[in-house]
């Protein structure tokens, strides 16, 4: 099973998308966590890829198809978060696909306004431990106790592409970029879209609950 999250930074792919690993019992791969750990790391890979990130850019196709391919290798049943990006790395995980044997299940498109997308992720903290990735909101979703993961008990902090300045840019990036795919999968009858409220009552379980009904729908219509 491969699933595809799609939808502007800050639109919940992370926070819904581990919703949708725990009831799937899927492996959950995202980019942004793989590139934040090479810059932690501080290697040639993190260096170059901060290079992009830090000016609000895309990392390359050339550099993330490479690492995707290279992870995909070992994994099965899995939930994609911020791959891909591009029509370019659309296509060449649909060969990847191809060539193993495998297909795509199903790509949730999380829809929401830019100005929500910035009022959301300046507000966003995510729990220092990597092994717990959690992801609270000071106004939306804060934790128990300020500071702190309800998770795990580590301390929660600011990641620094979170700053509002960084989020338009991306946001340019991504309408450029990355939206053109919401046609494309379309086009292959993947695609649902989920709009999302910040406003609402409603919880991340309800709306990984009706991510779920989609994904199961699309199971159900291959049997």
């Amino acid at each position: 099973m491969y699933i595809i999250m799609l939808g502007a930074p800050g639109s919940g792919k992370g926070t819904i998308g581990r919703e949708l690993v725990k009831k799937y019992d899927l492996s959950y791969f995202s980019t942004g966590d793989i590139f934040r750990d090479e810059i932690e790391k501080n290697t040639e890979l993190g260096i170059e890829v901060n290079k992009y990130l830090s000016e609000g850019s895309l990392v390359p196709d050339e550099i993330t198809i490479k690492i995707v391919e290279e992870k995909l290798k070992s994994m099965d049943k899995i939930l994609l978060d911020g791959f891909p990006r591009t029509i370019k790395q659309a296509e060449k995980l649909d060969e990847f696909l191809q060539e193993n044997g495998k297909s795509i299940t199903a790509v949730i498109n999380l829809n929401i306004p830019d100005k929500d997308v910035i009022t959301r992720t300046s507000h966003r903290v995510i729990c220092s431990n990597k092994n717990c990735g959690a992801s609270f909101n000071t106004m939306f979703m804060p934790p128990k106790k300020d500071g702190i993961c309800d998770i795990c008990g580590s301390k929660l902090i600011k990641r620094k592409d979170d700053k509002p300045e960084t989020i338009k840019d991306r946001l340019v990036q991504y309408h450029k970029n990355t939206q053109p795919l919401i046609d494309y999968y379309k086009k292959e009858g993947l695609l649902d879209t989920i709009d999302i409220d910040i406003y609402s009552n409603k919880t991340k379980e309800e709306t990984a609950e009706n991510a779920g009904k989609l994904i199961e729908k699309k199971i159900n219509s291959y049997k």
